[in-house]
């Protein structure tokens, strides 16, 4: 071996030797000190005072309008279990279309007719601070005894009040006071598409923990007709996709500032089958409307007559009258002493419009009276056409008891 290769290996064993010299006395320190370094900037990053504040704007951030909301109303949400008679009716099993043996032998071929009690439930919601509760007459219809559960877990027997089956509205009272109630907002007011919060007691579910079922959605309608519905009108609707359920009837629906907007009612549902997310509520101004009138007379006297006979215009008659157009009702008969003869209305005159709402057919009449929320002593305003002119009339609503 030349001396150049030894000279070579020497050098080389020298840096490696030199290399872990420096490497065990400098290279140790620089990265306990690294280490050391970050260490700390962690501890600065992460120290009590910022995780408190890290854990307090996460916190913040979970609040929002919704649960806002929620904890207004929350509070004044009630369950409602009911006891109700109900009657039903059984066919004979010897039942027969024969008239003589029916006649001969009605005890045999005559049906029969039993009452049954059961046990529903609803929601409602406190209005007042003494114990007002406003819930769906249908919740509370042919109840025996009613009872209330609030939020706290009491118990209390309520007294109904009043009812108004054809709004589907009632009133109940407990004897409790100083309770926390809902704020009633404006229905007028709610916007298309924007948050709609309902509040209730979906399969009584209320009785678990005494706590209402919240479900969110939107506002995805309004004014919304049905018409008349088992004896009960359906008018001026609001519709969410907040899912309902069995039980929530009765129950708020709110707005993100947590005032109620409406009753929730029914929902559509195919074959059953439960929430679909089409749900429909009673406007709260409606029901507003009603409320002092329940508490002073127990119910709203709907039991009004106009007092005329109107038939659909065709062109035939349009054009002997000269009138213009075939919108509208022609007057065919005015009852003697009738609301209608104290207006001043005349046989002849075409009715074009009632309330605020356009006259085109004699179906109209019947849902403008719905539409315009009725009842005895209100004014209704009469728009007719009378040889070529337009008559303003005033009727004044009379109850048929009195005629």
């Amino acid at each position: 071996m030349s001396r150049k290769t030894i000279r070579t290996i020497f050098i080389f064993c020298i840096g490696i030797i030199a290399g872990i010299f420096l490497y065990l006395h400098f290279g140790s320190d620089s990265e306990s000190s690294s280490l050391g370094e970050d260490s700390l900037f962690v501890n600065n990053l992460y120290d009590n005072s910022s995780i408190d504040k890290i854990n307090q704007d996460i916190n913040s951030s979970r609040q929002n309008s919704i649960t806002r909301a929620v904890s207004i109303l929350s509070p004044a949400v009630v369950g409602i279990n009911v006891t109700q008679v109900r009657e039903y009716q059984r066919r004979s099993p010897f039942s027969t279309r024969d008239p003589q043996l029916r006649e001969f032998f009605p005890d045999l071929f005559k049906d029969y007719r039993y009452q049954q009690q059961i046990s529903s439930l609803g929601s409602g919601f406190i209005i007042s601070s003494d114990g007002y509760i406003l819930t769906n007459e249908h919740v509370v219809e042919n109840a025996t005894e009613v009872i209330i559960t609030i939020t706290n877990g009491e118990k209390a027997e309520a007294q109904i009040v009043g009812i108004d089956p054809k709004s589907d509205v009632a009133l109940l009272k407990i004897d409790i006071n100083s309770l926390q109630y809902a704020k009633l907002g404006n229905s007028d007011d709610v916007i298309l598409g924007e948050w709609a919060i309902a509040v209730g007691n979906p399969f009584g579910l209320f009785e678990i923990n005494n706590r209402a079922t919240v479900t969110v959605g939107v506002i995805s309608a309004l004014n919304r007709d049905f018409g008349e519905m088992s004896g009960r009108i359906y008018q001026d609707m609001i519709q969410t996709d907040a899912s309902i359920n069995h039980g929530n009837s009765g129950g708020p629906l709110c707005n993100a500032l947590g005032e109620v907007i409406g009753m929730n009612t029914f929902i559509y549902s195919d074959r059953g089958e439960g929430s679909v997310g089409i749900g429909f509520a009673i406007p709260i101004n409606r029901i507003s409307r009603l409320i002092e009138d329940l508490k002073t007379n127990r119910k709203i006297d709907r039991d009004f007559w106009i007092g005329i006979r109107v038939k659909n215009l065709d062109r035939v008659i349009a054009r002997k009258m000269g009138y213009n157009g075939t919108d509208g009702v022609v007057v065919t008969y005015i009852d003697r002493r009738s609301p209608a003869e104290k207006a001043g209305m005349k046989l002849g005159d075409i009715v074009i419009k009632l309330g605020n709402t356009a006259i085109a057919l004699d179906k109209h009449m019947t849902e403008a009276i719905y539409e315009e929320d009725l009842r005895v002593g209100d004014t209704l305003a009469i728009q007719v056409w009378r040889d070529g002119k337009i008559v303003n009339l005033n009727l004044n609503l009379e109850s048929i008891r009195d005629y």
